[in-house]
């Protein structure tokens, strides 16, 4: 994409990586260590700095919240080089053998790289619910294969919308019996009559109804929810099912990159470099299951490529 040509050009890096998620630190980590520039781009936002505990991590026997995991991450980045800009990075091109990404907050200047590393994730889409934000990621979940171990034998409601909460519900039927499903959009969403049958079949509650607020006790403690028309159904632990998140690809689009219809970007299984020369993803912008052990993987793993495209590069330089 074209560039305005009164842009402040700023340090050239070995890598730019959009987005200081767990992808970009574990990125931000290893190419540190492989003795490369980096440079991270981080809105601040995303699932991980959400999420108050991750519980399947390994090392994290008692968990770990996401902005804690965030924090250490980039200390640790730090300690072997990173550099940080805490900036939403809005567009991106390539500008002769470089990379040039502008940030929302410094229109003028843009970032440089020699390669390139969309770590920018996803956001899910939920209501601003009173009481909801203190229990994501404590009682409330939004992955069945992160935290279904977490509703075994407990009350569990799904808040949702349509097909997808009620495919979310049906998910968990074999973690806990007793689940209810409440359809929060059900006036432009509903459940459709197949679903619905199964629902009744593994004896789980619809309720058709939108949700007021959500109650907890304490410090995130998931209490249930109360419905508009005052009626308050009690749980446990609660699920977040409503469909339409928001893949950050935007940056992809813009360079070229191919996406699935989905607007996951594809990449290369072994490299996780995309279709474009030099630009690399992972994390749940990628095409995988969105859990932030696999996003650490992919961190590591497109950081391993990125050292050795530069380093196959300076040596036919030298050659």
């Amino acid at each position: 994409m074209p560039f305005n040509r009164k842009v402040v050009y700023l340090l050239l890096y070995d890598c730019i990586i959009v987005g200081g998620g767990i992808a970009g630190l574990q990125a931000a980590v290893q190419l540190g260590r492989s003795g490369r520039s980096a440079l991270v781009i981080d809105a601040g936002n995303g699932r991980s700095a959400m999420c108050r505990r991750y519980r399947n991590v390994l090392g994290w026997p008692d968990g770990i919240s996401g902005p804690e995991l965030r924090k250490i991450g980039r200390q640790q980045a730090e300690s072997y080089g990173a550099r940080f800009v805490d900036d939403e990075a809005v567009s991106a091109g390539r500008n002769g053998d470089a990379f040039e990404v502008r940030g929302a907050s410094r229109p003028d200047a843009a970032y440089r790289g020699s390669t390139l590393l969309l770590a920018t994730g996803l956001l899910d889409r939920m209501p601003d619910l009173p009481g909801l934000a203190p229990c994501l990621g404590l009682t409330v979940y939004v992955c069945p294969d992160c935290d279904g171990y977490e509703v075994q034998g407990r009350k569990t409601i799904v808040l949702g919308a349509g097909d997808v909460g009620a495919n979310m519900a049906l998910a968990l039927s074999s973690r806990t019996r007793d689940i209810v499903y409440i359809n929060h959009e059900y006036d432009h969403k509903p459940v459709t009559s197949e679903l619905e049958i199964k629902l009744r079949e593994r004896g789980i509650e619809a309720v058709a109804q939108s949700i007021e607020a959500v109650s907890a006790e304490g410090d995130g403690q998931f209490a249930g929810v109360t419905l508009v028309d005052g009626a308050m159904i009690t749980g446990e632990r609660g699920f977040i099912a409503f469909g339409g998140n928001e893949v950050r690809t935007d940056l992809a689009v813009q360079l070229g990159v191919e996406r699935m219809e989905n607007k996951h970007i594809v990449t290369d299984p072994r490299s996780k470099m995309t279709n474009v020369p030099r630009v690399w993803a992972a994390g749940d912008a990628g095409v995988h299951a969105e859990q932030v052990t696999i996003a650490m993987g992919e961190g590591a793993q497109a950081a391993i490529w990125i050292n050795k495209t530069l380093t196959e590069a300076e040596a036919a330089d030298r050659s």
